[in-house]
């Protein structure tokens, strides 16, 4: 492969080298979150931003972490994941927002995900579609432990990973509006729980890397109860489903 950070040490997209990440990573879209994060950590630093992606970090338990932003959607989270895992990082917590898509899950609510539809162009470049988008399980079952213990109302099972929002929010107006609607349909009748734009590429190539991957949410509304008429609050405080990440990760340390 072409260096095309010229013999700089760093990664091309994230601006980061191994002296720069821990090993524990937490992952948010947004960028605008990471420093929230990294007010968690102990000693938290600003490392780099470049691109979408911004990296500061700290410590918990004295185990040095990260927190670094993959921006929108799956193929820049597998850039983010794969740079990372080059730099030494094993273990990865997703925090984001999602849209809950069952009744009982509803704004405020934090959602786990113990798999994710691979409804996305970026894990087909990694795994046959037949290949399954699952949690590593010793995270998933540190982040049900810690979500239970911290009293938060939350969520665990599959959610749907797709790549247009609005595709998900107009889908009437797609000129591929049958395939759009007849699949969201299916996949409420199957018992998913949200639909978000990042997890089933991360499963796919954390599962590919041998690194472990989990993710959470804050589901922001949730557009079938909207559809019904039901009450529909919306949220956008994130901060129990980043305290949910930041726990799991000091659970998993040890």
């Amino acid at each position: 492969m072409i260096d095309y950070t010229e013999g700089s040490g760093k990664q091309y997209h994230t601006g980061v080298s191994s002296e720069d990440i821990g090993r524990y990573v937490i992952l948010p879209g947004d960028p605008g979150r990471v420093e929230k994060i990294a007010s968690f950590f102990d000693n938290a630093e600003f490392v780099v931003s470049n691109r979408e992606y911004t990296t500061y970090t700290g410590y918990i338990k004295g185990e040095r972490v990260s927190a670094v932003s993959t921006g929108i959607g799956g193929p820049s989270a597998a850039i983010a994941i794969e740079e990372l895992s080059k730099c030494g990082a094993h273990t990865f917590i997703r925090i984001g927002t999602c849209g809950g898509m069952q009744e009982e899950v509803m704004g405020g609510d934090v959602v786990i995900a113990s798999a994710a539809v691979r409804m996305e162009g970026t894990s087909r470049e990694y795994a046959p579609i037949e290949y399954p988008a699952v949690s590593d399980y010793t995270v998933l079952s540190k982040m049900a432990e810690c979500a239970g213990e911290m009293g938060i109302k939350f969520h665990v099972g599959v959610v749907q990973s797709k790549d247009s929002f609005f595709g998900q929010h107009e889908s009437g107006i797609m000129p591929v509006s049958y395939e759009l609607q007849n699949k969201w349909e299916a996949f409420l009748r199957m018992g998913c729980l949200a639909s978000e734009m990042e997890t089933a590429a991360l499963f796919t190539v954390g599962q590919f890397l041998r690194v472990r991957v989990g993710a959470c949410f804050l589901c922001l509304a949730n557009q079938e109860r909207a559809k019904k008429g039901l009450s529909n609050p919306v949220a956008h405080d994130t901060e129990a489903a980043i305290k949910l990440a930041v726990n799991s990760i000091s659970r998993l340390i040890g």
